[in-house]
């Protein structure tokens, strides 16, 4: 699922190459499912004529700002991209389009073509994403009901503490929860509560400050280096554990450990790729003593229980 980095390498490639160009053609799909409130032929009349002034985002959602409203506004949902013809995005799906390859895709819910020559396509092969028509796409929903931003609008770290305080939920349903802070979607927060050592069942307000603190460190961290890196994951850190997601128990490492269980945790129907079920290798942590803890889990509601080697997680 698209995420704040994938959705921000977005928004940045349409700013440097279609802010400032006219668009003199478009074609909307005739699917009401994507396709929300407006009727196809009235979303192209509505951007045929018009000139990209801006390209902006808040979350998971971006939207073109025209020299005149309405908007055009795109809620990404499960699958949906952005291709320009000839310009790579981002290598976290392979973004560019290949002259072999079918343009517009079959997938396309909005093609465009602008006064240079310049053609894009917002793309969703699963049809949860969500294309709109707005006089202001920040005053109305989604738009309007999301929290602050987790690039742009970082929470002082003096209010994220106090926040964790305020709230009973598990520290991960928190993070997805869009109205809470927007842009965090599976993968990062799987990420973020990694690196800072946080089990994903953990109680929000039961976390110590120091976890805080490490929490909010580490979510700058990981937003601004996927961002940095254009939202290509074969650049991102080794370390993370973005890399093991969608390898088989047992094949994959972090931090010299070895993941060697299937189970999984589900928070809000979404997988959580966590490590609360991990073999120590490393020889110094062999030697050591280990104590061990029952990490609980779900899998389709069945309770399951494993045991799992402590190594700090909170």
């Amino acid at each position: 699922m698209p995420e704040l980095p994938e959705v921000e390498a977005a928004r940045l490639a349409l700013e440097e190459h279609c802010v400032g160009k006219r668009i003199v053609r478009c074609s909307a799909a005739e699917d009401t499912k994507v396709i929300d409130g407006v009727a196809p032929s009235r979303l192209e009349a509505a951007l045929v004529g018009r000139t990209i002034a801006a390209a902006r985002r808040k979350g998971k959602n971006l939207w073109l700002v025209l020299d005149s409203p309405p908007s055009p506004s795109f809620q990404f949902g499960m699958a949906g991209a952005i291709y320009i013809k000839g310009v790579e995005l981002s290598k976290y799906k392979r973004s560019a389009v290949s002259p072999t390859e079918e343009w517009p895709s079959k997938y396309s819910k909005l093609f465009v073509e602008l006064d240079d020559g310049l053609e894009f396509s917002f793309t969703d092969k699963r049809r949860f994403a969500k294309i709109r028509l707005l006089d202001n796409p920040e005053a109305v929903p989604p738009i309007s009901e999301l929290g602050p931003d987790a690039l742009c609008e970082p929470m002082q770290l003096d209010d994220f503490v106090q926040s964790f305080g305020r709230k009973n939920a598990p520290i991960k349903s928190l993070l997805l929860d869009q109205s809470f802070m927007s842009g965090i979607g599976n993968w990062m927060a799987d990420e973020v509560l990694y690196q800072a050592r946080i089990h994903p069942m953990q109680t929000s307000s039961k976390i110590s400050k120091e976890k805080c603190k490490a929490l909010h460190r580490c979510i700058k961290e990981v937003i601004e280096k996927s961002v940095e890196v254009g939202a290509d994951s074969n650049e991102f850190p080794e370390n993370w554990i973005f890399h093991s997601r969608e390898k088989k128990p047992g094949k994959a490492f972090v931090d010299g450990l070895i993941i060697y269980s299937s189970t999984f945790l589900f928070f809000s129907g979404a997988h959580t790729a966590h490590p609360c079920c991990l073999s120590v290798l490393n020889v110094a942590f062999a030697a050591c003593r280990e104590e061990d803890r029952l990490c609980y889990s779900r899998r389709q509601d069945v309770g399951v229980r494993s045991r799992a080697a402590d190594a700090g997680w909170g």
